[in-house]
């Protein structure tokens, strides 16, 4: 709860000589207009800080104190975003319009000429065709994604306009972005040029060696040193070859930050069907200090503790592509076997050819072949139509609240696709089944006599 402390201040005649020192400010001042905006708000935020500024409804203007730390900042508008660098003592002017976000955008006042410098950076980026780029081989692609650090470090270091304390930080930020481009290639180039079979070179390695992923300020301060970090620690966390090994990764961390961020991610692995749920929900609730987080993390796990074979499966109740609504209830004398998925889900949509033969293997069974769709509402027809060209067998229901549906929170469903299977009386089977494209779905249902 914000507190507002008002001080009434005490005057005695001295010389002024005496006089004190006014105090330095320490907010800055953002202000502005958009143009046609239907939105009628911005967000300003990053890690540390949050900030909703209501617009002029009458004509889209602006303006707020925000009492920042020095850094980098994303400026939201509906779905647009903008990168902003502020610092205390600045006064920012920002106009634009909503419906050319990023073209329009222009800055005046004290802090203007840092945040130009990073609208033109972004407009450059934006004019940069990935595809291209994450196709050269290993040589060019270094020297290519090199050559736009050194662009914009030359366009930083011949600026005559702009403050000590940004260059200084941007400079940094720039390391950064080239250090994210070059560990995204092992992984775009093999899919974008179809060559399989590349390992990094001992000069691409070499870029990393001396990278302190464990830094504490700089994660909280770079957005790509952040990620980072976040991908180089993931690829050693993992859980499902040594899950003791990853918590004492984790433990051994200096930066708290770090800590907080990866915990969150392991959480992920506290599911029905994981062994290992109830050591790490005791470990990861230690090492965060994220209080949200383990709240959040108790009430998964709570959800989860529900969710063992033999007890009463959460209900749905959703359109069908057919038309009307379907229950579980519905379904009640049969097993039932459901896919969680969407059509924006690249593991979902490749799971349907394996979905499609299990359906025609179990036809006339005692057994219904559900898929329910978690797309936003806004894609309604998308899902419609991806049924129908699809030829998507089984019922096929859509979720009404996609990620928020009941359904979906009460089987605690973080990631798609996921697999559910229910007994004839709408008992839980199996929170967290086998996917079609494994054997050990076929064994567990001749195992159950289906």
């Amino acid at each position: 709860m914000k507190k507002i402390f008002l001080f009434i201040a005490s005057f005695a005649v001295i010389s002024c000589a005496n006089d004190p020192k006014p105090d330095p400010i320490d907010y800055t001042i953002l202000s502005g207009k958009i143009e046609n905006s239907k939105k009628g708000k911005i967000l300003v935020f990053n890690d540390n800080f949050k900030k909703e500024i209501t617009l002029n409804k009458d004509d889209g203007t602006f303006l707020d104190t925000l009492r920042v730390q020095t850094g980098y900042y994303t400026l939201m508008h509906d779905k647009d975003k903008a990168t902003l660098f502020l610092t205390k003592e600045k006064d920012v002017k920002l106009t634009t319009n909503a419906t050319k976000f990023i073209d329009r955008m222009k800055f005046e006042g004290k802090g203007a000429a840092e945040n130009n410098f990073l609208l033109a950076k972004t407009t450059r980026n934006k004019s940069r065709d990935a595809i291209a780029i994450f196709s050269m081989e290993e040589p060019e692609f270094i020297k290519t994604i090199n050559g736009f650090g050194e662009i914009t470090t030359k366009l930083l270091t011949e600026a005559t306009d702009l403050d000590e304390e940004f260059i200084a930080y941007e400079k940094k930020n720039i390391k950064y972005a080239n250090l994210i481009n070059l560990s995204k290639y092992p992984m775009y180039y093999p899919h974008y040029s179809k060559n399989e079979d590349y390992k990094p070179s001992e000069t691409f390695n070499a870029y990393f060696e001396n990278v302190d992923y464990d830094n504490e300020e700089d994660f909280n301060v770079y957005k790509n040193f952040k990620e980072l970090a976040i991908r180089h620690y993931s690829e050693k966390l993992n859980p499902f070859e040594n899950i003791k090994g990853a918590i004492d990764t984790l433990k051994a961390l200096k930066s708290q930050s770090l800590k907080n961020v990866l915990a969150q991610n392991l959480s992920f692995f506290i599911s029905p069907s994981g062994k290992d749920s109830d050591y790490l929900y005791k470990e990861l609730s230690t090492i965060s200090k994220d209080d949200e987080f383990k709240k959040e993390l108790t009430e998964k796990y709570n959800t989860i503790k529900k969710l063992v074979a033999g007890n009463a499966s959460p209900k749905f109740n959703y359109e069908n592509h057919k038309g009307g609504k379907t229950t579980l209830e519905d379904l009640k004398g049969k097993y039932v076997y459901i896919d969680v998925w969407a059509t924006w889900c690249g593991p979902c949509i490749k799971e349907i050819p394996s979905l499609k033969k299990v359906e025609k293997k179990y036809h006339n069974k005692n057994i219904e072949f559900v898929s329910i769709s978690i797309d936003d509402k806004d894609d309604h027809a998308a899902w419609k139509k991806m049924v129908d060209d699809k030829d998507l067998g089984g019922i096929q229901l859509m979720a009404d609240n996609d990620w928020k549906s009941q359904f979906v929170t009460e089987y605690a469903i973080e990631g798609i696709p996921r697999f559910i299977l229910i007994d004839p009386n709408g008992n839980i089977v199996n929170a967290d089944a086998p996917r079609p494209s494994s054997p050990e779905l076929i064994e567990l249902f001749d195992e159950l006599k289906i």
